[in-house]
């Protein structure tokens, strides 16, 4: 029976049962991982990293799936929509370069070294002081993070089945819940290379139908110039040339000048905030960790990349054809205010690819790409949750609280967290909801935490100099730093925001990334000069000058085909990315 006030009169997307049987299928088969997972699970390295056993394929796709959240579904979607072609920088150029760096350069200090987490390579090389600011500003970024996930989940179940939202984020977090205590990493990677497939025959088929419908990509691009045109210049809405081609991303970066726009995307979008997020953040490092060999951890990410580089396809252009066929994302492109949406509370961006499902897929394949999208935010929650599990119950729980306890011990509080860290992401959901664009809310937090996280750990695996004081306190005047930028900018936190500083959106975050990048560095230097560093015996796979170029090499690729082998599929992989940047 069904409970009072459980169901609306109207729902944003009229499912069939068809529909929730595709969905009800999908969720006995993700349960399941995380049952037969259980059974792996005989010691806290197994919950925490799948026991180092797992081939790079599996760690590869999962690497991506992780990734493939709130940030790529909805947050690309909704930019694709509002700004066009532009979005595709997040992928192309701020994406595969750091991916690739990670493969080739930072997997074998982070492997080589066997630490059980990024932190723990930070409490190495700069001891108590950074290793807990890090620690700290991770885990409260998973759980920010995770609430955004959470909070689009609950949206989608709430648009399909029209519950309360507050109803809607428990079931969704149980679901994700379930799995992760049950199975630990494993079943979170497991469930993600699932999820992966999942996501791509949902999606693929939203972009081919909508083209199809729009006459194809010419007859989408003809409809965006006309729209552009006849919008009215309160609306905001960047010309068609900005929409429709990639460089120089002005509608992207908010900036008014051309080359600093180019600047902006290309150091603060593909170098800070790039290299801050995909070499340093435990939540894809993670998965190259779960590999079983160097070289399956050199190849996680690069594996990752050719995915990752075609993903724009079934992400930014349903956004961009949501916005020419659906009407209600027209009318907000025009600045109207229009009623309804995901939340209830009026329609957004985010609702772009939610209103392109109801417009353009029949009953059947309309559930599976609802399927694709609950895959999708599961897995970005999953990766979030299983990050912090691990930093909590090794990083703060183990070393600063109860240490020298049983294996067992530190396999319970595991859970325990996973539990404790699904309640708070409840909460933080609330937070996500106050922001119409998802993506300038998840840049700012990337900005806080990854930026400066980014710098400290680059010039400290270069520069032997650095000291342990130089550590902390680049990491956290850095922090404050684009805290401090990003509250003074416009938009940045949405009305809140006290508009001092001319920048808004993205290119806020731009910004406040690079302060923080540039502050770091800059402190570090300064106070490396008072302080005195580490003994260089302390250094080895810590410091790139200080490990021996032997044990930096892999001599298990030096036996693969030359295809096989990480240096050259990095290399396709870089040519590709490149020609994809000419062609758009």
């Amino acid at each position: 029976m069904t409970a009072v006030g459980m169901v609306p009169t109207q729902t944003l997307i009229d499912a069939t049962p068809v529909d929730y049987l595709i969905l009800a299928i999908y969720f006995i088969f993700v349960l399941g991982i995380g049952f037969m997972a259980r059974r792996a699970v005989s010691d806290s390295l197994d919950f925490f990293l799948s026991g180092r056993s797992l081939p790079a394929w599996v760690t590869g796709l999962a690497f991506i799936s992780a990734n493939l959240g709130a940030v790529e579904i909805m947050g690309m979607s909704a930019n694709g929509a509002q700004i066009g072609i532009p979005t595709v920088h997040y992928f192309w150029v701020g994406a595969i370069p750091a991916m690739l760096f990670l493969g080739i350069v930072m997997m074998p200090f982070y492997y080589g070294s066997k630490v059980r987490s990024v932190p723990e390579f930070m409490f190495r090389r700069f001891g108590t002081g950074a290793h807990l600011v890090n620690a700290i500003s991770f885990a409260i970024a998973q759980l920010l993070i995770a609430g955004v996930n959470l909070f689009l989940l609950g949206s989608i179940v709430h648009a399909l089945l029209g519950w309360p939202k507050w109803v809607t984020l428990i079931v969704a977090a149980l679901i994700v819940l379930s799995y992760i205590t049950l199975g630990g990493l494993s079943a979170a990677i497991y469930n993600e290379v699932l999820q992966f497939f999942v996501i791509v025959a949902s999606l693929l088929p939203l972009t081919l139908i909508g083209l199809h419908r729009l006459g194809g990509w010419g007859g989408m691009e003809e409809k965006i110039r006309a729209a552009a045109a006849a919008a009215p210049a309160s609306a905001g809405v960047p010309p068609a040339n900005e929409q429709l081609n990639s460089w120089a991303g002005q509608a992207l970066s908010g900036f008014s000048n051309p080359f600093w726009s180019v600047v902006g995307i290309v150091f603060g979008l593909g170098f800070v905030l790039s290299f801050g997020y995909w070499t340093t953040n435990f939540v894809e490092v993670q998965r190259a960790m779960a590999s079983n060999s160097m070289t399956a951890a050199r190849k996680t990410p690069i594996i990752g990349a050719f995915p990752k580089m075609f993903v724009p396809f079934i992400t930014i252009v349903p956004g961009m054809i949501s916005a020419v066929l659906v009407v209600e994302i027209g009318r907000i492109k025009n600045g109207e205010k229009v009623p309804g949406g995901s939340s209830g509370d009026g329609v957004t961006f985010n609702d772009s690819l939610l209103l392109l499902m109801r417009e353009v897929l029949p009953n059947g394949l309309l559930g599976l790409a609802i399927t694709g999208l609950l895959a999708a935010f599961m897995a970005g929650m999953a990766a979030n949750i299983s990050a912090f599990n691990t930093v909590f119950s090794y990083d703060l729980w183990q070393r600063y609280i109860r240490k020298n306890h049983s294996d067992d011990y530190y396999l319970r509080i595991g859970r325990l967290a996973t539990v404790g860290a699904t309640i708070i992401a409840i909460f933080t959901a609330s937070i996500a909801g106050q922001f119409g664009n998802i993506m300038n809310y998840l840049q700012t937090l990337f900005g806080f935490f990854n930026a400066p996280l980014f710098a400290t750990f680059i010039l400290g695996m270069f520069w032997k100099r650095m000291t342990a004081t130089a550590g902390w306190v680049g990491l956290s005047l850095g922090t404050i730093s684009a805290v401090i930028v990003a509250f003074l900018s416009e938009d940045a936190f949405g009305s809140a925001s006290t508009g001092v500083l001319p920048l808004h959106g993205q290119g806020a975050a731009f910004v406040a990334a690079s302060t923080a990048f540039v502050v770091d560095i800059v402190a570090s230097v300064i106070v490396s000069g008072f302080t005195e560093p580490k003994p260089v015996s302390e250094l080895r796979h810590l410091v790139y000058s200080e490990t021996p170029r032997s044990e930096l090499v892999d001599p298990e690729a030096a036996t693969m085909a030359w295809y096989q082998r990480p240096g050259p599929l990095a290399v396709i992989a870089l040519v590709l990315v490149i020609g994809l940047n000419v062609i758009f």
